[in-house]
């Protein structure tokens, strides 16, 4: 078999990110700006009240999404839920095969612990089908890796050197060699409960075949590591744990996070797997399914991953995300009619919301944050002007309850998740967002500058106190 791992970009170029911004985008962009610097020379008062008045009616919108996310988590059971007896109940002559991709590239120091947590699978060894992606000129990976006696279950797939370098062409290498009817993605660092494909394939056969796609919860097994552990600790849990449960309850679209789906092979195969050159081809994929008439559903199962321990590593890792964000907004948005027709109107709400909404608020935050540091220090009759009443009005409650929303998500998050003890640091988040803030503005400038570059998250660094 010759895997072609750039298929979509091929078949598909309209909904892959190879072309950055179509043309369309680009003319439509700089007509806005130039509209808008043009009503700024000739009237800069009226083009700054509108500014602030659409930016505070969307934050408004946005606080607003955010609670109804938090309502449909908390009021309805929207999660797949497997108990012990339905497991205990399951043969095992009756499962089938089940493929796990785990891509590794620069991982030397997480193979072995890797390799012990998959074989803690609770799962019939001959119907296991693991590759290990390893890129071909990562000598050291494959180093480590030859020097551990694998079960028979594991074997490698070797990955060729070329453009994009990027998990998502080596995850559809992977893809092309896999033999099981279901099949999931692990990272190095992973350590999935050892009864999640046993769940897996039990939540399949509850569901019907539009479900192609089930998503399980991820968070940490370092939260307590240092300051920035535990603030990424709750933003995981308030995600994971109530913003994506939300959106099942509202059978909305969901993003997927970057482990733990767990596909049907053959619908996975149809969408010609992942976009090698989306960064973030998790959250561009649940998309991608949702357009094709598909669904995602979430699974009450938890992998275990290592939180990113220090700042710059964070930053790189955080702008990756920002960016396939980015790529996954101008590449559905290219065609919004056909967007509109294909998730309908609803989904297309949830969609703009989700990811057009958080990069939006991600990259105006600073701008108010100074407007409001102004305002309370200098009490400057400039902002006096741009924030008439019912704008301050709107302004002071997306201050007070839209702040409250997400740190209460937070707080919430780590609550269900059983953190007690970091549901305090949730209320100390507002710094953890000016970091946030930071990786969307460097991943705006990474999206013009070098859209395809992957930078690498280190792992193994658990131990490290910082």
């Amino acid at each position: 078999m010759n895997p072609d791992p750039l298929a979509l970009s091929r078949l598909r170029p309209d909904l892959s990110a190879v072309t950055p911004f179509w043309r369309s985008q680009i003319i439509a962009g700089a007509i806005g700006l130039a509209l808008f610097l043009l009503l700024g020379l000739w009237q800069p008062l009226a083009a700054g009240r509108l500014f602030v008045g659409l930016a505070t009616m969307f934050y408004v919108l946005i606080t607003s999404y955010k609670l109804l996310l938090i309502y449909g988590s908390v009021r309805y059971d929207s999660e797949i839920r497997i108990t012990p007896e339905a497991l205990a109940r399951m043969e095992e002559t009756s499962l089938p095969v089940y493929s796990i991709l785990v891509p590794l590239f620069h991982e030397s120091e997480s193979v072995g612990a890797l390799v012990r947590s998959l074989c803690r699978l609770d799962y019939p060894r001959d119907k296991l089908d693991i590759q290990l992606l390893l890129e071909e000129d990562d000598a050291q990976t494959r180093a480590a890796v030859a020097a551990i006696d694998l079960p028979p279950e594991f074997r490698c797939t070797v990955v060729p050197p070329s453009q994009p370098r990027t998990k998502p062409k080596a995850c559809n290498i992977g893809l092309a060699f896999a033999r099981g009817e279901f099949l999931v993605i692990y990272d190095a660092e992973d350590q999935p409960e050892p009864d999640q494909l046993k769940k897996a394939v039990a939540g399949f056969r509850q569901c019907g075949p539009e479900v192609v796609c089930l998503q399980s919860k991820l968070n940490f097994y370092n939260p307590r590591q240092n300051l920035l552990t535990r603030f990424f600790s709750a933003e995981y849990s308030a995600w994971f744990d109530l913003s994506l449960p939300g959106l099942s309850s509202l059978h909305a679209v969901i993003p997927l996070g970057g482990t733990s789906n767990h596909f049907r092979t053959a619908p996975l195969r149809e969408l010609h797997g992942w976009d090698a050159y989306n960064v973030a081809e998790d959250c561009d994929l649940g998309i991608r399914i949702c357009r094709f008439g598909w669904k995602t559903r979430m699974l009450d199962t938890t992998t275990w991953e290592e939180a990113c321990s220090e700042p710059g590593f964070w930053i790189r890792q955080r702008t990756r995300w920002f960016k396939g964000y980015m790529q996954a907004w101008f590449v559905h948005t290219r065609r919004p009619v056909t967007l509109v027709r294909e998730l309908g109107f609803r989904n297309s709400f949830h969609f703009l919301m989700l990811i057009g909404g958080m990069l939006a608020c991600l990259l105006a935050n600073p701008v108010f944050w100074t407007f409001t540091a102004f305002w309370f220090v200098r009490r400057l009759q400039m902002l006096d002007t741009l924030f008439p009443p019912p704008v301050f009005l709107m302004g002071a409650f997306c201050l007070f309850l839209g702040n409250f929303a997400f740190v209460y998500a937070g707080a919430l998050g780590c609550y269900r998740r059983r953190y007690f003890d970091l549901v305090k640091f949730a209320l100390l988040m507002p710094p953890y967002w000016l970091f946030m803030s930071l990786a969307a503005w460097r991943a705006a400038g990474q999206l013009i500058t070098n859209p395809f570059h992957w930078e690498k998250t280190r792992h193994g660094l658990t131990g490290k106190k910082t």
